[in-house]
Order: C-alpha cells, then structure tokens, then sequence
C-alpha cells in the first residue's frame, strides 16, 4: 500500500425510493492479510467490505471474482455487497446496461445492471436455497432472544439456507417487527450452538407483497443489517412455495436508514429459482491509511 492509502469506494446499495441504503465498501483486490481485510469494514464505517478482482476470468471463466468480509471475518455471499459491486463495475464500463459473470466461493453467477442518471439497478442469481422446516430445539433460544411472543409470532417459521443456514421467523404485524429488541448476547449464542448466520425476522406479506424485515446477526459482527439481499432471497423462494411470484421488502428503518430489496421467485423441478436486487448509489472514495489498519490490531472487536 502506497502512502496516498487504499482506496475505498463507498457504495449505498439497496435505496428505497433513493434514499438511504446500506453503506459498503467496495475495493479491487490488494495483498492484505484476512486480518486487514477485517479491518476495512471497522475503518470505512461499514458493516460489510467486498473485494473484486477482475483477474478471475483466468481461473473460472467468470469476469470478476468477489470476497466478502465483516469484522468477524470472510463470508461466502452478501447480497448488499454484491449489489454495490455491480454498481461500481457498471460505472466503471460507462454503459447504460451491463451484463457482468461472477464468482463468488466458487460459485458463478450472473449479474444484470442497468443505469439509470446516478443510480444503478442491480438483479443477480444468488444461487439455489435450501428450505426445511426447524425443529423445535432449533427455535426456542432464537426466539426469547429476539423477544418474538407466541401473540406475534406467525405461522411459517423456516430454516433458509443459502451459503449459510439462516432462520426465517414471520411475525404478525409490522409493529410486533418494530417493536423487538433483541438480547444480542443470547441470541448471539443460540446461533452459534445451532450454526446459524442468523435471524430474519419479517411481517406477514400484504396483498401487494410488500415486507418488512429485520436481519438480526451478531455472529458475524452485524447485530443488525441494515439491508440483507440473500435473506430476502430465501424469502422469497419459501414464498413461491405458497404461490408469490415476488415481494419488495423494506428494512433499515429501525436504523435510521430505510432501505428495500425486490425478489422474484418461481418453483421448478430442482427446486425455487430467485432473482434478487436492488439500487445502488456510488458516492465517494475514501483512502485508508496503513498505520489506521494496522492500530486496529490492538482494538478490541465488537463481542455483541
């Protein structure tokens, strides 16, 4: 790393009527060690950092490799990360419209990105979800922890699984949504016992397929995301069960930061096909400083 610093683009993805977003950070591939990379989210004030490396090709066929961090560590996907990807190698192209091949722990996949003024509306194929009903010693921690009632709590609670097993817990009312704080420490721990990423917890959908959720995950350093993709994704593959064709899921307002996610679904023979995406801003670069990464070393990581 040079002294000018490693560059950062930092991207909103998945705005809700433009505004909003989930903040991420979006940088080419550098020789960082995994603990550097931990630190890029921690510094850039992200909950999430993706690296792209457009060298893939050479090994995979796919135009562009991704890897994802939190403060925590790697992750094999993030939906949001993925779509403020697109944006900023969309912007890069100069195209109104892009088609762009990726890899991601060794999947590929494909992503769509069309640009509309400033924003980029990204879709992409995020891979097959698994879906199965929980066991009852699989829920029961989850849901004191997330303070989620037998008043609110709604019929179809579901084990998602896509890259990482998740658990989809529908609540009765979007106030019951609003409503939950969680005890980070408790539910930190059930997941980790049962080898959950975490918690998606969502209204019942209305007649127009409009949801809001909350993506509750302090195992991997996020004990709230602002904006989660994949999960949406599961979603909607267990709705197209029920016969939905396709929600928009509104999250981030808890946060402060109102955010939306629109997936399509149908079933097939091998299972639920879903699409997923969302619009995305590029709005600066910043540049991190060596001695700035290199001081988190000492710092205590976040133990929600």
């Amino acid at each position: 790393m040079n002294g000018s610093g490693l560059p950062v683009t930092m991207v909103n993805a998945c705005l809700r009527e433009g505004l909003g977003g989930s903040p991420t950070a979006v940088l080419d591939e550098t020789p960082l060690s995994d603990d550097e990379r931990r630190d890029v989210p921690v510094l850039a004030g992200t909950s999430h950092a993706v690296f792209i490396s457009a060298s893939g090709g050479e090994r995979n066929g796919a135009d562009v490799s991704l890897r994802f961090f939190t403060a925590e560590g790697e992750l094999p996907a993030c939906g949001h990360g993925t779509v403020a990807a697109l944006a900023v190698l969309a912007e890069r192209a100069g195209q109104s419209e892009c088609q762009v091949t990726l890899s991601a722990a060794g999947r590929i996949f494909t992503g769509r990105v069309v640009r509309e003024n400033s924003h980029f509306d990204a879709v992409f194929d995020p891979g097959s979800v698994g879906l199965r009903e929980p066991a009852a010693s699989e829920h029961g921690a989850v849901l004191r922890a997330l303070g989620v009632t037998s008043d609110t709590l709604a019929p179809g609670m579901c084990v998602a699984s896509l890259g990482r097993p998740r658990l989809l817990v529908p609540v009765t009312t979007r106030a019951a949504l609003t409503g939950l704080v969680p005890d980070f420490g408790a539910l930190r721990e059930a997941c980790d016992r049962l080898g959950l990423l975490g918690c998606y917890v969502h209204s019942v959908p209305t007649a127009d397929a409009r949801v809001a959720a909350r993506m509750f995950a302090p195992s991997i350093g996020v004990p709230e995301d602002i904006a989660n993709a994949n999960s949406t994704a599961c979603l909607a593959a267990h709705l197209a069960r029920q016969g939905m064709t396709g929600i928009t899921v509104d999250m981030g307002d808890s946060l402060g930061t109102p955010s939306a996610i629109t997936a399509v679904a149908r079933c097939s023979g091998a299972g639920p096909l879903v699409h997923v995406g969302g619009t995305a801003r590029v709005v600066r670069v910043l540049r991190l400083q060596h001695a700035d990464m290199s001081a988190t070393a000492d710092r205590k990581r976040p133990n929600w």
